[in-house]
């Protein structure tokens, strides 16, 4: 259906940038036309079809069609057009027939032509040298596709399922180009999909899941004057999207976003996969190269509302390996266990203290053996996997809305807030046999921004533990990366910040400020 196809490219399609532009003011637009409950208890095709005609209406874009009759139990709309003009840029969308069948039990089941032309033209960005307009014609097919409607007029619900689905770039033009040579193909197996739609006509809540059991996709293309080559192919296993829109009785069209999260506007996505495996072969002049990787699983999620923004980014078991020309050793790899990644923070100015959050966590990242020997080649470090943790939440005070262009351009180098409390849960760096551990708590006096020069006075602590800093150090002076007095000039300084630990190769030191003052291990130094 069309708002399968539109969210399959939000995610999916080679030239993301364009397509994401629509999230909310297309892919959601049309997700929610296919999903629009009817003024009855039992929705009719008709009232579907007018809600869809009103929608579409609320979200700027322009819906025609050459005829929507009856026959019999079946509404047949023909020749539906849907243009999104936003920003000069228009996304087109014909599809020959749309069916609405009364199933007779105060359900409908929607159908449509196995395939539609989805036509995309963009006008280059102002301000950029060199940027120029561009236009895609992108075919969809989805044949044996069916969308049966149910449920109330307080809460309906949209259940998709499809055998496939396939995405393929029909045409690449490029304003004052030759007409580039690039092909682009997407397939989808096994697809399932559930929209569900609460909420009055003018105050819609839109929440979609779809998966996919498979997901396989190839990317061609050669320059024509360079002749440089580029061929892509990739599969995701267990591919599960999905998001939620709450207008809060908004339309988004023209809208300050700022304004639109203070009037209840709320949306939330992400997806997860499970394994994956995606090459990458480039040949140019200096020759050919290839990238591969694969991973066990991942996601990636979004939410942001009135109360702030939250993102995350997890994956597991991933690998990397390149090769090509410009590597110097035949193969270069990358792996790690596990990364995660989140920010978590407000949005909107606000007299009271709010919550932020900060996540950084790669674990047992390694690099193959060929860069080892680069850097050491006479074995010297241990090769052992890399692990960097840094996990911090803390409260801040917002003076001005993050999202508010004209107000934070207004600031100039002035901060848009204050810093209140800063909670340090975890640190921990571990590499080539050393490792740094450490946990602590700061409060901040914004009232004072002299004592340490313009940053608001911090009260609290933090504990630090090095292990094997000493024996790394002297591997670093043997293999000539580290000068023997620079090594004693670091172990001096160490010395002023640290302790001996509980073994031959450990230190410890708290770094406090309190008093209006800075100490190390219980000596004041500022």
């Amino acid at each position: 259906m069309v708002s399968q196809g539109m969210l399959l490219l939000q995610n999916f399609s080679a030239k993301g940038r364009i397509v994401t532009k629509w999230y909310l003011s297309g892919t959601t637009a049309v997700a929610a036309l296919l999903s629009a409950s009817a003024a009855l208890a039992d929705i009719t095709p008709e009232e579907i079809w007018q809600n869809w005609q009103d929608l579409s209406a609320g979200y700027g874009q322009t819906m025609t069609a050459a005829s929507a009759e009856r026959d019999g139990d079946t509404l047949v709309v023909t020749d539906l057009s849907i243009v999104q003009d936003q920003d000069d840029a228009v996304v087109d969308i014909t599809i020959a027939e749309v069916l609405f069948a009364d199933n007779g039990d105060g359900t409908v089941n929607i159908t449509m032509s196995d395939s539609y032309v989805m036509k995309v033209e963009v006008p280059a960005t102002p301000g950029i040298e060199g940027a120029t307009a561009s236009a895609f014609t992108i075919a969809v097919d989805q044949p044996g596709m069916l969308t049966t409607v149910s449920g109330t007029t307080a809460e309906t619900t949209y259940a998709v399922e499809a055998p496939t689905v396939g995405i393929k770039l029909e045409s690449v033009e490029v304003a004052g180009l030759e007409p580039a040579d690039v092909a682009f193909e997407a397939t989808l197996s096994t697809v399932l999909g559930t929209y569900l739609v609460a909420g009055p006509a003018d105050d819609k809540r839109i929440d979609v899941d779809f998966g996919t059991e498979t997901f396989a996709m190839s990317v061609q293309a050669k320059d024509p004057e360079t002749q440089n080559d580029l061929q892509m192919i990739g599969t995701i296993a267990d591919l599960a999207v999905s998001y939620g829109v709450d207008l809060g009785g908004l339309s988004l069209v023209g809208v300050n976003f700022s304004e639109a999260l203070k009037a209840g506007t709320a949306i939330s996505g992400g997806f997860t996969h499970g394994a994956f495996d995606f090459v990458i072969d480039v040949t140019d002049v200096a020759g050919p190269s290839k990238i591969a990787a694969t991973a066990t699983g991942g996601g990636v999620n979004l939410s942001m509302d009135a109360s702030g923004v939250d993102y995350s980014v997890d994956g597991t078991g991933t690998t990397v390996t390149m090769s090509g020309p410009e590597i110097p050793f035949p193969e270069f790899k990358l792996s790690y266990q596990e990364i995660a990644m989140n920010l978590s923070m407000p949005l909107l100015a606000s007299p009271d203290l709010r919550d932020f959050a900060i996540l950084t966590r790669i674990v047992d990242l390694s690099v193959s053996d060929e860069l080892w020997g680069m850097l050491d080649p006479a074995g010297n470090l241990p090769h052992d996997p890399a692990t960097l943790v840094v996990d911090a939440k803390g409260k801040v005070v917002l003076t001005t809305d993050l999202l508010d262009e004209a107000a934070m351009a207004a600031l100039g180098e002035g901060a848009p807030g204050e810093f209140h409390a800063l909670d340090v849960t975890e640190l921990r760096a571990k590499v080539a046999g050393a490792e740094l551990t450490g946990a602590g708590a700061f409060t901040f006096d914004n009232t004072d921004l002299v004592t340490f020069d313009g940053m608001p006075t911090p009260t609290g602590k933090l504990d630090l533990k090095l292990v094997g800093g000493n024996v790394l150090l002297d591997k670093l002076v043997a293999m000539g990366l580290v000068t023997e007095d620079d090594a004693n000039g670091a172990r001096l300084m160490i010395s002023m910040f640290a302790n001996p630990g509980a073994t031959p190769d450990e230190l410890t030191s708290t770094l406090e400020f309190k008093d209006k003052g800075f100490y190390a291990n219980g000596q004041r130094l500022q």
